[in-house]
């Protein structure tokens, strides 16, 4: 689940993979954003606080009345590079290009480099709105809703509301005393939506075998790091539980590719024809998919 410049959406694997004798694998995958072409600039980190890599040197220029502090790193590269990392804007040149030099294409750059730092700073601050906190009161994505946590070691954990049809501030009740750590809340969260992605899952599967007649060996969820889903030619399926965050549009697009490879165990014109068969507009759930941030997702661990 974010618009960044020149950024890479999540992508189809290129090819299938062997999952044992005589049994391809296909499967959905997701990234992490990575860095944006040609290398990004962030604000700089406080220098007492950051360890340098060897060699690295801070350096800082005004342009256009601000000041842009960076870390300068030399490399036998032939070019002066930008990009973001934890310390902030790195700034990576050939080792006989003089400080001058260096300087100087900041400040060349400086209005692109200050557009980017904005760009990453609100891209920061969404992301620290969206993160989840583990705690009484605090909220995180189910269905595509923001739902609210609630501790109450006398209620049953449950959805206050219709689990299948959630609206945004429902309030997720959680077995727990009001005292309950963080790693208490987060694994009672974590063992509720994944009994709901079964739930769910499961359901929108018969849903889909009942109306095409299509038929799978078995499915289970999956915990995958970088998969949505996959489909192995025995009709095994895999699905990540973490769709249960999304909106039912999109678990059923997902649900819909991995069945798709029933038929097509690739991703030629004819596989995206058959998922158009399964799910006709599948396109924006598919591009929503893409476009998604994996960071934004709750962090369990």
């Amino acid at each position: 689940m974010p618009a960044r410049a020149a950024r890479r959406p999540a992508r189809d694997p290129a090819a299938a993979a062997a999952a044992g004798a005589g049994s391809a694998q296909l499967e959905l995958t997701f990234e992490a954003p990575p860095p944006e072409a040609h290398g990004l600039a962030a604000p700089a980190a406080d220098p007492r606080t950051v360890e340098l890599p060897p060699g690295a040197r801070w350096r800082e220029v005004v342009a256009d009345g601000q000041r842009i502090r960076f870390v300068l790193q030399r490399s036998r590269r032939r070019t002066i590079g930008f990009m973001i990392a934890d310390d902030g804007l790195r700034v990576t040149a050939p080792r006989w290009v003089v400080l001058a030099d260096i300087d100087d294409a900041v400040r060349e750059k400086s209005r692109w480099i200050l557009s980017k730092l904005r760009d990453w700073q609100a891209r920061k601050e969404r992301l620290a709105l969206n993160r989840t906190r583990w705690e009484n009161g605090g909220e995180l994505p189910y269905l595509g809703r923001r739902v609210t946590l609630r501790l109450d070691a006398q209620r049953a954990t449950g959805l206050a509301g219709d689990p299948a049809a959630p609206a945004d501030g429902d309030v997720l009740w959680l077995a727990l005393p009001a005292d309950a750590g963080v790693a208490r809340i987060r694994d009672t969260v974590q063992a509720w939506l994944q009994g709901q992605a079964r739930q769910v899952f499961g359901a929108r599967l018969e849903l889909f075998l009942a109306r095409t007649g299509l038929r799978i060996n078995r499915w289970r969820l999956s915990s995958a790091a970088t998969r949505w889903g996959s489909c192995t030619s025995e009709g095994n399926i895999l699905l990540n539980w973490r769709l249960i965050h999304f909106p039912l549009d999109v678990i059923d697009y997902v649900v819909a590719h991995e069945l798709a490879h029933l038929r097509e165990m690739n991703h030629s014109a004819d596989f995206w024809a058959e998922v158009g068969q399964l799910l006709p507009g599948f396109e924006s759930a598919r591009d929503a998919l893409r476009r998604h941030d994996p960071a934004s997702l709750p962090q369990f661990r």
